[in-house]
């Protein structure tokens, strides 16, 4: 076993995957190789998720497995939003932990595990420094995270939204931009290695630039990257908040090309009362403006949302309320989760007193509701002709993604024919289902390059 290899696992959302990805990059540039296989590595790294009961319950299955399987000279290193928020009780529950880092001081990965190599310790080494935010000593490592050819790139960290349920500020901080510079070159190492599709991420994208001084921040950098990097096919914009998608943000993403016709802009709810308990924007008139207002400005707009429900003190009505909005806005695409109690957060004090039962039945309502709407609008795209960005090819098929589908998250286009991986191909769509589409190779990939 080389004593310079690291096996890092990142569990969690896109924006962890980013910092898993800059925490590799400090460590080749430290000398160090990663290894698939984590019994070759030296150094086990995890970066965990903390964000709901669900992900904090796999973060500490992944850390227990690494530690009940380590052997002798390997060192197992727990990072991320978990360790951030609960770094000596992970350390108590999953012995064979050797350090702990936060998620706001990701940057400091090579000297932790120097720290760890230097030798025994009798206590885990716990690198939680008293940082008020996410560092912005980035230390070169870009802020990126390549698939193929797409690409997520963080804009900002931390957030500074008072939303009732979420821990992310008590775990990141309040909001922290990326300067404008940093990220236009960024943008351009990308195109020039060939990322066709970068996606743009942070806690809440619309809050880009308040930090810094800025008016409409995000129509700013939106402008900026355009003009900068002209020849980046497609720009994808994720996790919007309501209330903060501005007449400028509209009209940049109406007039810019490059800028998809893709909003993702988590709504959490639809009852005023339940959204005024959540601490979340209440004017459901701003609501319906809003939606009507960029779906005609923007054309063919693909809209995204997530809902909560079960949230603490939802009665039956409020739910069909949100129900009735569901249906009513016909929703390209809509994820729902069951509200999950978070110790710490302002929510807290309400308890979690909505059964789970109800909860599951909630869930269920809304997602079929959601999938028999998401097969219809996926049905109205049958005999037009969409770009397809591909990612894959096996066995005659050819697999990527539309404009309206986000990486991980929504669907796929699946394409009779051989085209190549990382081509945007034209695609007459032939067939729909609830989450993808079929279709067929409208012109020959060659005609568009590379």
């Amino acid at each position: 076993m080389s004593k310079q290899t690291f096996h890092l696992v990142s569990l969690g959302c896109s924006k962890n995957t980013v910092d898993s990805d800059s925490m590799a990059q400090l460590l080749s540039q430290d000398g160090y190789r990663f290894v698939d296989d984590p019994a070759k590595a030296s150094v086990l790294i995890v970066n965990t998720c903390g964000f709901i009961g669900p992900a904090k319950d796999e973060s500490y299955r992944v850390l227990g497995e690494l530690a009940q399987g380590k052997r002798k000279h390997q060192v197992l290193i727990a990072a991320g939003c978990l360790t951030q928020r609960y770094g000596v009780e992970v350390a108590k529950r999953i012995p064979g932990i050797d350090a702990i880092l936060g998620t706001r001081r990701w940057m400091d990965i090579v000297q932790v595990v120097d720290e760890v190599r230097k030798g025994k310790h009798p206590e885990p080494v716990y690198h939680l420094p008293d940082a008020p935010t996410v560092g912005a000593d980035e230390r070169g490592a870009m802020r990126v995270s390549v698939m193929g050819p797409s690409a997520y790139l963080k804009i900002a960290d931390g957030c500074r939204r008072p939303c009732a349920f979420c821990a992310i500020p008590l775990i990141k901080g309040t909001a922290v931009s990326r300067p404008v510079e940093s990220i236009i070159h960024e943008a351009r190492l990308l195109r020039d290695n060939g990322v066709r599709e970068m996606i743009l991420i942070a806690q809440d994208s619309t809050d880009y630039g308040h930090d810094l001084g800025m008016k409409d921040g995000l129509a700013v950098l939106l402008e900026q990257l355009t003009d900068s990097v002209p020849d980046m096919d497609w720009i994808r914009i994720m996790y919007a908040f309501p209330g903060y998608v501005t007449d400028r943000l509209i009209d940049v993403m109406a007039t810019r090309k490059q800028i998809l016709p893709y909003l993702d802009i988590p709504l959490q709810h639809a009852h005023p009362k339940t959204l005024y308990r959540m601490k979340r924007p209440s004017n459901m008139d701003w609501v319906y403006k809003t939606l009507g207002k960029i779906r005609s400005t923007i054309k063919d707009l693909a809209i995204r949302t997530t809902f909560i429900v079960g949230y603490p003190g939802e009665t039956e009505e409020e739910f069909q309320a949100l129900y009735d909005f569901v249906k009513e806005m016909r929703f390209d695409r809509a994820g729902t989760f069951q509200f999950s109690f978070e110790p710490g957060t302002t929510s807290a004090p309400l308890g979690d007193p909505v059964p789970k039962e109800v909860k599951q039945e909630r869930e269920g309502r809304l997602m079929e509701l959601q999938q028999n709407i998401s097969l219809q609008v996926n049905q109205s795209y049958v005999g037009r002709t969409l770009d397809v960005l591909v990612e894959g090819f096996d066995n005659g098929i050819s697999v990527g993604r539309s404009y309206r589908d986000a990486p991980e998250v929504d669907g796929y286009v699946v394409v009779e024919g051989r085209a190549n991986v990382g081509d945007i191909v034209p695609v007459r769509i032939t067939g729909a289902f609830a989450y993808d589409l079929t279709g067929v190779l409208a012109e020959q990939p060659s005609l568009i390059k590379l």
